[in-house]
């Protein structure tokens, strides 16, 4: 759970960053476009009175200034109107030929100046512009670098995770070969001496199990070949297993169609994961209630459901139940349902999910293989 924290921690973090450095950003882009727009509409002011000059000129008046004035506006496009409404001049317009549509929004926005009868109406420069639009591109960028860095770290936890339940299952599977082999032997050993001895085959049933959760461990390190199997008869073992290991009080109901229904899949880790999800509803219900296993196939899908009459699971958790560490138990690990969400989306290309969990009424996983 430390680590699930600090990487919620470390998100928060980022988005928190992410959002003062746009809040920043705006705010500055903001001023400095105020501040601009404001140059730009002295430099028109200025513009402007030079045309007054220019249009009250006689023979005598020096127009050398302003000529200059006018023409160092190579930026800022300008539209002249007399009062008519006919453009008599225009500057810094590229394409004329929308320059009535032009004309008409600028109006519209209020950037204009009246001067000697004419209507002198004026637009943001493509610098000013550019400027504008940056701060929405800077706050693009931020929001890809903080998707991309959390990803990162996902995948980091992702990794480690990975590392983790490989060496933990290899060596379990390595601890438990020995023993198991030892224990098979003087299984043998006793039939031999005591055949008719009724303990022993049950004996026998709980060495082959033990051999088969060997098994299952050694599998999870690697990428197991799926094989065409009975999802009825993993059912089947799901429910006699659990009748022999449960209370009298825990009613295991089957739910399966009358045909037969294939699935490419590792009938034993998929077992395994019926069973996890068993023992959960057997632990919620406190050793009393039903487990219902029911089987749908669809014309694309093979749907899986586990539904419990235990004590459900609080909304505030439900986005938590397949983390590895999260656990209500007072004892446990919490890695069951993170194994089990492994087993059938990295080996089974499936979904395992909480369809609905009700406090007080129970909760239904879902699992979804597609055929």
């Amino acid at each position: 759970m430390q680590w699930t924290d600090q990487i919620r921690r470390i998100k928060i973090v980022l988005v928190v960053a992410a959002v003062l450095i746009a809040v920043a950003s705006l705010l500055i882009s903001h001023f400095l476009v105020r501040d601009l727009s404001k140059e730009e509409h002295n430099r028109m002011e200025v513009w402007a009175q030079a045309l007054h000059a220019l249009n009250a000129a006689d023979e005598t008046t020096d127009l050398s200034l302003v000529l200059s004035v006018m023409e160092g506006n190579n930026t800022i496009p300008v539209i002249v109107m007399n009062d008519e409404g006919e453009i008599t001049d225009y500057r810094n317009i590229e394409d004329t030929t929308s320059i009535d549509s032009y004309v008409q929004s600028m109006i519209r926005a209020g950037d204009t100046i009246r001067v000697d009868g004419q209507l002198v109406c004026y637009d943001e420069s493509i610098m000013l512009k550019r400027l504008s639009a940056w701060p929405y591109i800077q706050l693009g960028i931020v929001l890809v670098f903080v998707v991309v860095a959390i990803f990162a770290l996902l995948s980091s936890k992702r990794a480690e995770q990975n590392k983790v339940w490989v060496g933990l299952s290899k060596e379990t599977a390595h601890q438990l070969g020995t023993p198991v082999s030892s224990l098979m032997a003087w299984v043998e050993m006793l039939k031999e001496q005591y055949p008719d001895d009724a303990l022993l085959p049950e004996m026998d049933k709980d060495v082959k199990r033990l051999q088969l959760i060997a098994e299952r461990f050694s599998k999870i390190g690697s990428l197991p070949e799926p094989v065409e199997a009975s999802m009825n008869e993993v059912l089947k073992h799901v429910v006699d297993y659990m009748d022999r290991r449960t209370s009298s009080q825990v009613k295991m109901i089957n739910l399966l169609p009358d045909h037969d229904v294939k699935v490419r899949m590792n009938a034993s880790l998929f077992e395994w994961v019926i069973e996890n999800l068993c023992k959960n509803a057997v632990d919620a219900m406190e050793g009393k209630g039903s487990i219902t296993l029911s089987l749908v196939e669809t014309p694309s899908d093979i749907i899986v459901e586990v539904q419990d009459t235990g004590k459900g699971i609080k909304k505030k958790d439900l986005a938590n139940v397949f983390t590895p560490g999260f656990t209500t138990k007072k004892r446990g690990w919490g890695l069951g349902l993170s194994l089990a969400r492994r087993i059938v989306e990295e080996y089974h290309h499936g979904r395992i999910f909480v369809k609905q969990s009700e406090v007080g009424k129970g909760t239904t996983f879902r699992i979804e293989l597609k055929k």
